[in-house]
């Protein structure tokens, strides 16, 4: 058996960080978990010991900075007891020695950095508990004063729990730390380091994030890690890593069940490839991916669409106006429809609830729209095209069909995209609005398709009461891509009245 097997791991209570760290902390060890004021440490420590107690083991919590009550008000905004945990309170005055108290109190200040330790030794010693939180250390280095007299007092504490068959987490807010740096000093004492941090934005919720600085001898998912505070504790949503999933490498294309908007691309899209449906505003880009959508239900497939730009009510009455209901289908199970608050999300959740349609759900095909309502509404976030890019390979590897819908800027003339998206797209669909004898009318072609042949030819589109139509080549029109072409055919029609090209 080798040594990592041999480990015996404790849940942290939290699955997501239980999903970055490989199933838990080594048990028996001593972490460090730093943040700034507000990011949730004292939420994480409580969930590590209220997951012990599930377990039946015995947690102990050791508070410098805040009182039982304090603890007590976390818990219940959660809709914790804390009946399992026993608080050990050095805040407020007392016997703290007393070992029938149910909660011991003394005066930190009033005592040496020696005492304290020592208070806090012979309450391990007396409880034996498997599971420890200390909160917090900047109260310690407080009493210390001296750096080489707090660094000897944490390792002695190391020392001392290294034998009693306890996994510690030591909490430190920085608050005692030049310019709220890092603690090197403390990192290399410690046995695994975790980093919470706390990105205010300008409008919407703060973005809290979490990483995995340091944990010696085991292996862990790096980078940082999304992860929002909610009534239950924290949610840690891990970084996506496309090729840690199994890869399918399904041939077979979906279909639209339209045979015109199909032979765009030799068939339809290939399982397991993109699609960037880009034009402007109005011209059918939502309308031809609930096409596909509708299509995959009656396959008895399930389609996950995130909707950034439109609200739930008004894309439900829109397309079941043109024959599109997706009422039926929703009711059914087949098609996921959510509405975005994009001032609530954060990228690394947006993952986490699509990578649970394919595996929790088994969603086959994935429609976002639109992309740039996805980007525009995390404009602090970095790296946002890559996340997207780690996404789009995630989902290609599970064999999923992704339609991303662009809007581009301008209706008539020239336009163009506020964002580079073609790299990200296996195929590109292409809407335009066009005039011709005093009419606006729509076409769509298919610039480019990795997943193999594809028409180039301009075909009407033509969105109505009964669907989509799909016209025939648009072969007597020139410059219909700009927006204003010139007809090369005959005299008479233009396009007839039922608004398709003449052949």
């Amino acid at each position: 058996m080798s040594t990592q097997q041999a480990l015996s791991i404790a849940s942290t209570g939290i699955s997501g960080l239980d999903d970055v760290l490989h199933g838990g902390l080594v048990t028996n060890r001593l972490y460090l978990v730093e943040g700034t004021p507000g990011t949730g440490k004292t939420t994480l420590a409580l969930q590590f010991l209220l997951e012990g107690a599930a377990q039946g083991e015995r947690g102990l919590y050791i508070t410098l900075s805040e009182t039982a009550e304090e603890l007590r008000a976390v818990a219940g905004s959660h809709g914790w007891s804390l009946d399992g945990v026993h608080v050990f309170e050095l805040a407020s005055g007392g016997d703290a020695l007393d070992p029938d108290r149910e909660q011991d109190l003394l005066h930190p200040w009033e005592i040496e950095l020696g005492e304290v330790i020592k208070v806090i030794t012979e309450e391990i010693e007396r409880l034996a508990p498997p599971r420890i939180a200390f909160d917090s250390l900047s109260e310690l280095r407080l009493l210390a004063q001296d750096p080489l007299r707090y660094r000897r007092q944490i390792l002695g504490l190391k020392q001392f729990v290294a034998g009693r068959n306890s996994t510690v987490l030591l909490l430190d807010d920085r608050s005692t730390v030049a310019s709220g740096g890092v603690d090197l000093q403390l990192h290399s004492i410690c046995h695994g380091v975790l980093t919470l941090e706390r990105l205010p934005v300008d409008f919407g919720i703060n973005r809290r994030r979490i990483e995995v600085a340091k944990m010696r001898a085991r292996a862990y998912r790096e980078g940082w890690h999304d992860f929002a505070i909610r009534t239950g504790g924290l949610a840690v949503f891990p970084r996506l890593v496309a090729a840690e999933h199994p890869e399918e490498l399904p041939d077979a294309v979906a279909s639209s069940g339209i045979a015109e908007l199909d032979a765009l691309m030799a068939g339809g899209p290939i399982r397991g490839t993109s699609t960037l449906i880009t034009g402007p505003a109005g011209c059918g880009k939502t309308t031809i991916a609930v096409q596909f959508a509708l299509a995959a239900a009656e396959r008895g497939e399930h389609t996950a669409i995130y909707e950034f730009d439109e609200r739930y009510s008004t894309l439900l009455m829109r397309t079941a106006k043109l024959g599109l209901d997706l009422r039926p289908r929703i009711a059914a199970g087949l098609i996921s429809l959510r509405t975005i608050d994009p001032a609530e999300l954060s990228p690394g959740e947006f993952a986490y609830l699509v990578q649970n349609d394919v595996e929790a759900h088994g969603a086959k095909f994935f429609i976002l729209d639109s992309l740039s309502g996805y980007i525009n509404a995390m404009p602090d976030e970095k790296q946002l095209l890559l996340q997207m890019h780690e996404l789009l390979s995630y989902l290609n590897r599970r064999g999923v069909v992704t339609f991303l819908i662009n809007p581009l800027a301008g209706l008539v003339g020239p336009m163009q995209s506020e964002i580079a998206t073609s790299y990200i797209a296996d195929a590109v669909l292409l809407l335009r609005f066009f005039e011709a004898d005093g009419r606006i009318f729509k076409a769509i072609s298919c610039l480019k398709n990795r997943g193999g042949a594809h028409e180039d030819a301009i075909r009407e589109l033509r969105i109505d009461h009964g669907g989509l139509q799909i016209g025939a080549p648009l072969t007597q029109f020139r410059g219909v891509l700009t927006g204003i072409p010139s007809y090369r055919g005959s005299d008479q029609p233009l396009l007839d009245q039922a608004g398709r090209g003449v052949a």
